[in-house]
């Protein structure tokens, strides 16, 4: 199974890697998502090891029912021929209603039919108001027009 785009990367590939894979998140469909990923593909997410498919796919389940009305935005930060790292924010909020922006970096690796094999995560969460949310788009992928990272100043 090939997974589009594939190594080697270029800026152009690289950037729409990134994309496919925040639109992706965007649509918290946790078999969707696993599905960018090799069957026994290694993850470390903040101080949480996974292996395979399954593990991912449950993890991101358990993850959407805790974090409620999850948007998310991804930007390139490096890439190599095989390699991508990304930075990344989201904001959610816990059952309570208390809301939080979490940001993060993630380290990408890749097989050469575009699945990711490796993906290493380090992430930090900031308890923050409503009115400071800056994510305001449905939920889904985030609107063509919408502001990256950059833009917004984070």
């Amino acid at each position: 199974m090939s997974r589009p785009p594939v190594p080697p990367f270029t800026l152009e590939t690289a950037t729409q890697k990134v994309r496919l894979a925040e639109d992706a998140w965007n649509s918290r469909d946790p078999a969707r998502v696993a599905l960018a990923y090799t069957p026994d593909s290694r993850w470390r997410n903040r101080s949480t090891f996974l292996q395979g498919r399954a593990e991912i796919e449950a993890f991101l389940a358990q993850k959407w029912q805790r974090e409620l009305g999850y948007r998310l935005i991804k930007e390139l930060w490096a890439f190599g021929e095989d390699r991508i790292a990304v930075r990344f924010a989201y904001e959610w909020h816990d059952s309570s209603g208390q809301w939080f922006r979490s940001y993060g970096n993630e380290n990408w690796a890749f097989d050469a039919e575009g699945l990711m094999h490796t993906r290493i995560a380090s992430i930090n969460d900031l308890s923050i108001i409503e009115a400071e949310r800056k994510y305001l788009w449905p939920a889904g992928r985030r609107p063509d027009d919408h502001p990256g990272l950059t833009e917004l100043g984070l």
